[in-house]
């Protein structure tokens, strides 16, 4: 036809692929640019779950609908519907009606046929009454695209997160309230490329080692899985997600790369982080917008990742505030859960957060098994868990409470009540004797402490300003690594 995609590496075959998978008709439609006029353009309106294609007008006047989704005459026909045009022309026999847009619009709206929609990311131009001038302007910026040889690159970063209340009832319909840190993060980088390439991490990807004994030391400290694996199964998991999603990616090829500097295995989301930064740059690199993957759903994206492709045990809490950026209260009640499918998310004013500390190990091998048998037990019904995990909800609540009204006395002691309910249903056995003993420490100086995560790390809260500057003493003569927190927000 005579209306230019503006992706020049359009991938028709993923077209056909979507048509043929949904067995239907199929309308190709894309998102209107602000200030597009729909009066020139075909409007649909899609049904987000099924991705049918609701209602159809033709060229209606900007007060007939809040769509912005505009149909092009770029359509998919069954051999079956065919014979559907000979129909319409007998009914509809002036020239004014003759357009497949009237057409598309009877045959959705009141012949009532099945007709999908697939969203192209990018839009279509020199649609309308268009002149020489506009075309040989389209020919020019589509000449300078296909000679531009400079490989633009995107990097996105996402936060670690400590967890401040209610973790870790997030995995048992439970209440939480966390905080994306800007001490520690994780950075990943995209360019088009010839072919997909997944670069290895120098230090978190090692393949060469100076000795054995090197292999034995950095396998022990750092385990044997590292990030280029979460790269890869963030990447199958997005084309899987955008095609059954009905959005035609376009046929372009990238390298991806990561950079971490949060700790590994203390328990601050450092995977889920490069889950996180590895989906925002194939968002953006494919021109995806919030509506194709709204954050209540990227959380839970983010989450099937590690879950369902390489069986990591986690719940929805890091995943949701990386996501949302800043200090959430996160509510994971079943109701919710199983009503809309993810939790309500309330994005608190950061200032609400107080001066916390940090501290982790160097050698988190002590870090303990903290996820032990507690699912298991709460599958089962165990009461005992049950209670727990609702009581881990209402110290949740108190502890958004205290934080808006700045009570940080009553804070401190939410938290520590926080750590002997989660101590009382894992165990001192299945915590470890580093985390325990990371406690112990910062109680020491009268600072409220917890579990931030899985283990590994600890956050605390000391009110005393001459005991912090004890406190931090007393840590790295143990050892420890120990901060201040910084808060990050969007």
């Amino acid at each position: 036809g005579d209306m230019p995609c503006e992706d020049l590496n359009f991938d028709i075959a993923e077209v056909l692929k979507f048509f043929k998978f949904k067995k239907g008709e199929l309308a190709i439609y894309y998102e209107m640019e602000a200030g597009g006029k729909t009066e020139s353009r075909g409007i649909v309106e899609v049904c987000p779950i099924t991705h049918r294609i609701t209602k159809f007008y033709e060229k209606p006047s900007a007060d007939v609908t809040e769509s912005r989704l505009a149909s092009v005459v770029f359509y998919c026909f069954q051999n079956k519907t065919l014979p559907t045009l000979g129909e319409y022309l007998k009914h509809y026999p002036l020239v004014e009606d003759r357009g497949l847009g009237k057409y598309m619009e009877w045959l959705i709206n009141k012949a009532g046929t099945t007709v999908f929609g697939m969203k192209l990311p990018t839009g279509f131009q020199l649609i309308g009454q268009v002149d020489l001038s506009e075309y040989n302007k389209w020919l020019v910026h589509c000449s300078s695209k296909q000679h531009s040889s400079t490989a633009k690159s995107i990097t996105c970063r996402s936060y670690a997160r400590v967890g401040i209340m209610g973790n870790p009832s997030d995995g048992f319909h439970g209440k939480t309230i966390a905080m994306t840190i800007s001490n520690f993060w994780a950075d990943v980088t995209i360019y088009e490329s010839k072919k997909v390439v997944l670069i290895p991490h120098p230090l978190n990807d090692p393949t060469e080692f100076g000795s054995l004994q090197d292999l034995h030391g950095i396998s022990r400290k750092e385990g044997y899985l590292g990030g280029l694996r979460l790269l890869q199964a963030t990447c199958k998991k997005f084309y899987q997600y955008c095609s059954e999603q009905g959005i035609a990616l376009a046929k372009r090829n990238f390298t991806l790369k990561y950079d971490t500097n949060i700790p590994r295995q203390v328990g601050l989301a450092g995977s889920s982080a490069i889950v996180s930064a590895t989906l925002k740059c194939l968002m953006k690199f494919y021109d995806l917008i919030d509506d194709d993957l709204p954050k209540p759903l990227r959380a839970n994206f983010i989450l099937n990742v590690e879950t369902e492709e390489l069986i990591i045990t986690a719940g929805l809490q890091d995943r949701v505030v990386q996501v949302y950026e800043g200090l959430v209260y996160m509510d994971f009640s079943k109701e919710q859960m199983e009503k809309q499918g993810y939790g309500s998310y309330i994005t608190m004013d950061i200032s609400c957060s107080p001066h916390f500390w940090l501290a982790y190990m160097g050698d988190p091998s002590d870090s303990g098994k903290i996820h032990s048998n507690v699912r298991q037990r709460w599958l089962n019904g165990d009461s005992d868990v049950a209670a727990a995990m609702k009581t881990f909800a209402e110290l949740t609540d108190l502890a958004k409470i205290a934080m808006e009204s700045r009570n940080w006395h009553d804070l401190s002691e939410l938290m520590n009540k926080n750590f002997e309910l989660r101590r009382s249903i894992y165990t001192d056995a299945c915590l470890g004797q580093g985390n325990l003993r990371m406690v112990q420490l910062g109680r020491k100086f009268g600072s409220a402490v917890k579990l931030p995560g899985s283990g590994g790390a600890v956050i605390g809260l000391c009110l005393d300003p001459d005991n912090l500057v004890e406190l931090k003493k007393a840590f790295q003569e143990a050892g420890f690594v120990i901060c201040d927190v910084v808060p990050y927000g969007p």
